[in-house]
């Protein structure tokens, strides 16, 4: 039964009776008939709890996931039962519920048999620079030392590398993270935001949307927006690098409706420029956003943000209402999403099937999402760095902003530093700096007993490059020839004391977790790679095979790029290999 009501013989619904009760009267007609109803039943409690927990919040596909975490904020997890009171309240299948709820890692998913999850869990960010400052015995102290009512697990990067490790206790990100430290929040929670972000009058009191309103009122032209970020050589800094203005000219002419999307679900470990952002100067990204909205003539702008950033979250629902109260977004819709902890919807086509409320698996392409995106509608998507750029460009000129960079490397940058370095963390640079000079000149050298040895220029994805290559500019176009690339501008350093087989072993775990599952090179060849490399010796001929199938056939870049730590391990440090 798929509706509420009774079923009478006829086997129509009577929506008198709520809950999809069955009134079995005196039994007449019901011949051979079940005494219950076919399929899932749905419990009247959990029903009414689902209900007033989402009030009067549309029950559209695409706020599914929304509807999923509100469920599990308030209950601590998602009950089979609640589940189904969920599908049925939304008019959906079941399958449809769980295929989604039972994707994302966040979700915590209870079968009807099964034992609610402890109501504390902890989760330990065991990917490459919270390894290498420790994630692992702070793990195996809390998994060992932890009473029954605390759980603790492994969690992929949480995008606060510069701060390793890190731990996260419910929601609650705890940096330098010991047992200590974790246990202590275990014992007294404590809630309190320390961030001090800019607020809109202080923005405003800055100039901040003195832009976006000379844009609404045609003292600045579309074509005058486009030709600065044109000049300024403004690319996509997410990982792609594709021009910026290139791409908003793409969609602009596009047929209407269009939309856009935000991607700011940075999930590449090494990567946290974007927390950094948006921790310190929220509307600086929203006025790039709202700039961008309409100069591509968008309908709707949908904000994509990681399930790891919740205060960030807080952030942004306090001022988007305000900036709307303000008047400042009257030519479009703004949407906040919230990610459930998948790396694969970084992934700009993912991140679309997930703002539509499904699971995040790649699209085919093309078309591209320039042509048909969200919703099938043309859609922009843009990097929080991309957009944060767009106010000072446009005000300043484009000439300002690519004379910044070296020669031949326009603009500034954002390079997330972590790793082996003195002093970690968002470096805004010249396009174009090494990492030699980002060690040197920027992060106060190598930690004291390090020698510098290697390092990731792009994050996992990236490829990994010895020290004798450390001069090499770190800009698009310029890594790809020695088989690595730039991508997020995650930079993390290695030394002597770093065995490369381990760095890519735990980077080759990280892909084999986060693979969607869609494609056969990448879900089974992540698995096989991890496999053959645990094993100790490795069998390099059958490791090239592996990534050769992996790079070719793989749908999208998590697969075809996750062999590169290997072939960068093969080529460049072969000593480590004997």
């Amino acid at each position: 039964m798929t509706g509420t009501g009774t079923v009478d013989p006829g086997g129509k619904a009577d929506p008198a009776t709520p809950h999809g009760r069955i009134d079995r009267g005196s039994g007449a007609g019901r011949g051979k008939g079940r005494p219950f109803n076919k399929g899932r039943q749905i419990d009247p409690a959990a029903l009414d709890e689902v209900r007033f927990l989402l009030g009067d919040a549309p029950r559209r596909r695409d706020l599914l996931i929304e509807h999923l975490h509100a469920v599990q904020d308030k209950f601590g997890h998602l009950s089979a039962r609640h589940l189904a009171a969920l599908a049925h309240d939304m008019r959906l299948a079941m399958a449809e519920v769980w295929e989604v709820a039972t994707f994302y890692a966040h979700f915590d998913v209870v079968k009807e048999d099964a034992a609610a999850p402890p109501a504390v869990t902890v989760r330990v960010c065991d990917s490459l620079s919270c390894a290498l400052a420790g994630a692992e015995k702070v793990l195996d102290t809390l998994q060992s030392g932890s009473g029954s009512d605390v759980r603790v697990i492994r969690a992929p990067c949480m995008g606060a590398c510069d701060k390793a490790p890190v731990a996260a206790v419910g929601h609650h990100l705890v940096e330098h993270a010991d047992a200590a430290s974790v246990a202590r929040h275990i014992a007294a929670p404590d809630h309190a935001s320390a961030l001090n972000p800019v607020r809109l009058a202080a923005y405003r009191a800055d100039g901040g949307y003195a832009l976006l309103q000379r844009c609404l009122d045609g003292a600045v032209t579309p074509e005058a927006v486009i030709d600065a970020l044109q000049t300024a050589g403004l690319r996509g800094l997410g990982g792609a690098g594709f021009p910026t203005a290139r791409k908003w000219s793409l969609v602009r002419q596009a047929p209407g409706p269009r939309l856009m999307a935000v991607n700011a679900d940075e999930g590449e470990p090494g990567t946290f420029k974007d927390r950094w952002y948006l921790e310190r100067d929220v509307h600086r990204m929203l006025e790039g956003m709202l700039i961008a909205a309409w100069v591509v003539g968008a309908d709707a702008v949908y904000i994509y943000l990681r399930d790891e950033y919740p205060e960030i979250h807080a952030i942004l629902i306090e001022e988007i209402e305000a900036l709307t109260a303000a008047g400042l977004a009257s030519h479009t819709e703004i949407h906040l999403r919230r990610g459930a902890g998948a790396y694969i919807c970084g992934e700009e086509s993912a991140m679309i099937e997930s703002i539509e409320g499904k699971r995040g698996l790649p699209r085919h392409r093309p078309p591209y999402v320039a042509q048909r995106g969200l919703f099938d509608r043309p859609t922009l998507v843009n990097n929080v760095e991309t957009l944060w750029w767009v106010r000072d460009i446009v005000e300043k000129g484009g000439e300002w902003f690519a004379s910044l960079g070296k020669p031949g490397h326009p603009g500034l940058r954002s390079y997330s530093v972590s790793g082996r370095v003195r002093n970690p963390g968002v470096k805004v640079v010249a396009a174009g700096v090494t990492a030699r000079e980002l060690i040197e000149e920027h992060c106060g050298g190598m930690l004291d007993g390090h020698a510098f040895k290697g390092y990731l220029p792009g994050g996992a994805s990236g490829g990994i490059l010895p020290a004798s290559m450390a001069d090499i500019p770190l800009d698009f176009g310029q890594l790809e020839k020695h088989g690595c690339f730039v991508g997020s501008h995650a930079v993390v350093i290695l030394s002597d004391r770093d065995d490369m087989k381990d760095v890519a072993l735990n980077l080759m775990r990280f892909f084999e977790d986060e693979s969607c599952g869609q494609c056969t090179p990448c879900r089974a060849g992540t698995e096989k790679a991890a496999t053959l490399m645990a094993s100790g010796h490795w069998d390099q001929p059958l490791l090239e095979e592996l990534t050769g199938v992996m790079r070719d056939a793989s749908i999208c870049g998590l697969g075809q790029a996750a062999g590169n730590p290997i072939l960068s391990v093969m080529k460049f440090f072969p000593e480590d290999l004997r």
